[in-house]
């Protein structure tokens, strides 16, 4: 098979995700016919390095033997089962494991399909608890501007990325929003720590005036990725665990993106040294491999719907593949990876030449900023360095980043005018340099007019 016979039998029947699809009368669909590695190859043997992790997702490299090995095992033995009324081992375990190895309280895990079915749980079951405490009238959330947690009406909801949000505002909730402490936005020779600390004032503001009807708090720990990759420093998450306790509101950490390593630790809020309520994991899971997300909480909460049937406490929600025993073999085998491979320490050797390899673009005319958290980077392109005038973003400049990767085999998708790095962690540092020189060209070629 060609790629182009792929692509044409592609369009007349797919309706693809994030996609204006009229984009592809100009734009070839790119037919991926197997991955390795950090590789994905097409039908002709062009070659295209996933910097992205297929969407943040994989973290080990595509058909990884020993994930593979694992999925192939469990298929033979148990496919799937449901899980009310019923268990099975790989859940069991991997329930103990995550118990085990995030913050110290959080005990319980309630199992999705993906991230923004694991927010809704969140979402749920907080307003669900307080409502079981007879605290009827908590309703309402607060969340960061510029944040985002998913595209179902709950989790779009909680978001504040006017691109995904703004046409669905009529049918959604409406939470208590509340300036990100987004450290692009500190002052010359201010340091991150310090912004951060001062933006903790609106959220200090926000809580004392809406504490008596906020069910909880929701962020994304260090690093608001769909927001262009936005950072702040962990002393927010201190402050805001505090501030969470002291006016009696939960705090929902949405680690989708940044857990399992992506951030330089395990679980973005270890840097902070704080547990919340509610812990949201998924994508690297499973190591890109299946869907399966989980929502821990503490056993408070737990004990909140623990009750005689007749009070209709209990949490009734549910999805038909919660638990999937699959998906929760390769999640196990994910976690065997980290602990034998001693995954988080090695990552620094990536992580440090991430760092080295893109410390010339800060001088870069175009680029604003350079901004990494660990194995997360990203370079943001502007019109004007001084002002940090962007360019209009109907140029899609950051577009032919993406075209220009494409030709030199990087799979470089950009937020906006964003180019970042969130490569697996099998990645080589020469691999890393290739990439940060691509990006250099791709850049290039984007102000160039």
């Amino acid at each position: 098979m060609k790629n182009k016979e792929l692509m044409q039998r592609d369009l007349s029947v797919l309706w693809h995700p994030c996609t204006q699809m009229k984009d592809h009368e100009k734009f070839p669909i790119i037919p991926i016919k197997k991955g390795e590695g950090v590789w994905l190859e097409d039908f002709e043997g062009n070659r295209y390095l996933d910097a992205i992790s297929s969407w943040w997702v994989n973290l080990f490299g595509h058909a990884n033997p020993r994930i593979n090995q694992a999925l192939k095992a469990q298929v033979d033995q148990l496919e799937h089962v449901i899980l009310a009324g019923f268990t099975h081992e790989p859940i069991v375990q991997l329930s103990e494991r995550l118990v085990q190895l995030t913050p110290k309280g959080l005990s319980r895990c309630f199992y999705a399909d993906n991230g923004s079915s694991a927010i809704e749980v969140a979402l749920k079951m907080s307003f669900h608890y307080w409502r079981n405490k007879g605290q009827t009238t908590k309703t309402r959330f607060i969340n960061l501007s510029n944040s985002y947690h998913g595209e179902t009406l709950g989790a779009l909801a909680m978001g504040d990325v006017s691109l995904y949000k703004e046409t669905y505002e009529p049918l959604l909730m409406q939470p208590i929003t509340v300036p990100s402490p987004d450290c692009y936005h500190r002052e010359p020779g201010e340091s991150e720590y310090a912004y951060s600390e001062r933006m903790f004032e609106h959220m200090e503001k926000a809580l004392q005036q809406h504490a008596h009807e906020t069910c909880a708090v929701i962020v994304e720990p260090l690093v608001q990725c769909a927001g262009n990759m936005r950072m702040y420093d962990p002393v927010y998450l201190k402050l805001l665990r505090k501030a969470c306790d002291k006016y009696g509101v939960h705090l929902i950490a949405d680690e989708i993106a940044v857990g399992f390593g992506r951030t330089g630790t395990l679980f973005a809020c270890e840097q902070a040294g704080i547990s919340p309520d509610f812990m949201c994991l998924s994508k690297g899971l499973t190591a890109g491999y299946m869907p399966l997300s989980v929502t821990l909480t503490t056993d408070d909460v737990y004990q909140a719907f623990y009750d005689d049937y007749e009070n209709l406490t209990a949490f009734l929600h549910s999805h038909s593949y919660t638990g999937n025993t699959l998906a929760c073999s390769v999640a196990l085998a994910t976690l065997d990876i980290f602990e034998s491979d001693n995954v988080i320490k090695k990552n620094q050797v990536l992580i440090e030449e991430m760092a080295n390899a893109t410390a010339h673009l800060r001088d870069h005319p175009h680029v604003a900023e350079v901004r990494q958290t660990g194995m997360i980077l990203a370079i943001e392109m502007v019109k004007d360095k001084k002002t940090r005038e962007p360019f209009p973003w109907q140029e899609r400049r950051g577009l032919k980043i993406y075209q220009h990767g494409l030709t030199q085999g990087a799979l470089l998708r950009p937020l906006g005018n964003v180019s970042y790095l969130m490569p697996p962690y099998v990645i080589t540092t020469e691999q890393i340099r290739h990439l940060v020189k691509v990006m250099e060209e791709g850049i290039n070629l984007a102000v160039a007019n």
